[in-house]
Parts: C-alpha cells; sequence; structure tokens
C-alpha cells in the first residue's frame, strides 16, 4: 500500500463544459446547428431538443434515450460530412462563445501545476473538439459506442459521464493512474444541480455560474462560488 505522509498530493483540476466554460449548451447548439444545414426535421427536431433540455434541466433527462436522439443525424450524414459540419460549427459558434476569463481559469491551473480534466455529460463527437480549443487533452464525456464497422449505433459505450456517473468516471480515470480520491487534491467548477455528487465527492468544489439550486447548496454550504461570465 502506498504512503502518502508528508507527501504532496497530486492536484487535479476537473471543469464541467456546458454553462461552466463555455456560456451554452454544446449539445443543443450542435443540434441547431444541424436543423440549419437542412439534416433535420425543423418542427420535430426543435420541439424535442426543447424537451429533453428541460429535463436535464429539472434533473430528470434519461441519458440513453438523449444520445440516441441526439446522434441521429450524424449517424445518418455519416463520419466524413459529420466532421465537416464540426469543423463549421467549431468556427461558426463555439471560438466565438469561448471567453477569456474561461481560458484564463484553465491557463491559472494548469500554470500551477495541476491536471485539467474537462468532465462532460455532452457526448465525445461534440466536444473533443471544444475541449481541444482550451487546450485540454483529458476528455470524460459520453462514449459512443460504434458496430464492427466502425459507425456509430446511437448506443453509449460504458458509464456515461451523467450525474453519478462522473464520480464513476472520475474514479476510473484515477484508478487508470494508479490513484486513489484520497491521493488527490481535487477541484470542480460547475454549473449544474446535475453534477453535485461530483461536487461532493472532490476537495474543492467550486459552484460556477449556479443554476437557482446548486446557488443556495453552495450557500448553504460555503462552497466557494465563482461567476465566470
Amino acid at each position: 500500500m502506498k504512503s502518502t505522509v508528508g507527501a504532496a498530493k497530486r492536484r487535479i483540476a476537473l471543469f464541467d463544459l456546458d454553462h461552466t466554460l463555455i456560456p451554452f449548451d454544446s449539445d443543443y447548439e450542435w443540434g441547431e446547428f444541424t436543423i440549419a444545414l437542412g439534416w433535420c426535421d425543423v418542427g420535430d427536431f426543435k420541439r424535442r431538443n426543447a424537451e429533453f433540455f428541460a429535463e436535464y434541466q429539472a434533473g430528470t433527462l434519461d441519458i440513453h434515450d438523449y444520445v440516441r436522439f441526439a446522434t441521429q443525424a450524424i449517424r445518418e450524414q455519416g463520419a466524413v460530412n459529420s466532421m465537416a459540419a464540426h469543423a463549421r460549427f467549431m468556427r461558426e459558434i463555439v471560438r466565438k462563445g469561448i471567453k477569456k476569463p474561461a481560458l484564463e481559469l484553465v491557463s491559472q491551473h494548469r500554470a500551477a501545476g495541476d491536471e485539467v480534466v474537462i468532465v462532460t455529460a455532452t457526448n465525445e463527437f461534440v466536444t473533443r473538439p471544444i475541449a481541444a480549443e482550451f487546450g485540454v487533452a483529458e476528455l470524460i464525456a459520453v462514449e459512443l459506442e460504434r458496430d464492427a464497422g466502425g459507425s456509430l449505433t446511437g448506443e453509449i459505450r460504458g458509464t456515461p459521464s451523467f450525474r453519478e456517473g462522473k464520480v464513476a468516471r472520475v474514479q476510473q480515470w484515477l484508478a487508470d493512474r494508479q490513484l486513489q480520491w484520497n491521493e488527490v487534491e481535487s477541484t470542480f467548477y460547475s454549473d449544474s444541480m446535475n453534477d453535485l455528487a461530483l461536487l461532493e465527492k472532490v476537495t474543492h468544489p467550486v459552484a460556477t455560474n449556479p443554476d437557482e439550486r446548486l446557488r443556495a447548496i453552495a450557500t448553504d454550504r460555503g462552497w466557494r462560488i465563482l461567476e465566470l461570465f
């Protein structure tokens, strides 16, 4: 058994993405972008997208149903068209929405020697290029299952990084590096009540641009509240 007595703990800075590092929901905006491309039936997609978003905010979202819905367009369009469209999405939507204070916060942690990880409930197709914009290589996102030919199936591979699943995925990320929770000093930034389980697990929870319910809990518990935007 490893001893941590007298040893400086490894520092980990965990960041939620949507409404935390960026001032919008990347999955929702990607859906709106595919509508503009003519990939979806406008009325039906907008209605369902809004319903899923409301369920997410209420904490009642079925992540498996949502991922099937959210990946339908890219499954139908195929990898080449989808990747080209995402590059446009990055240019036209995402980069314009990334704010200097968010970039500086990530940079401050990196400069301090912290290992930076983005932990998001949005799928890896949408979020990996966004993480790269922040210079973050370590991304814990919803992983998408592929069939024998490499095509997306619409299902989730493994544990989705959503609600309590974020704790499980970060714990696995630590285990892959022969680490346990008590061997790291961890900070987690999030805006959402959906992330309460991980906020309660880390050393330093930071309610960032918090929703009303999370703000009330953070105030009651004396957690740091950060208005990044």
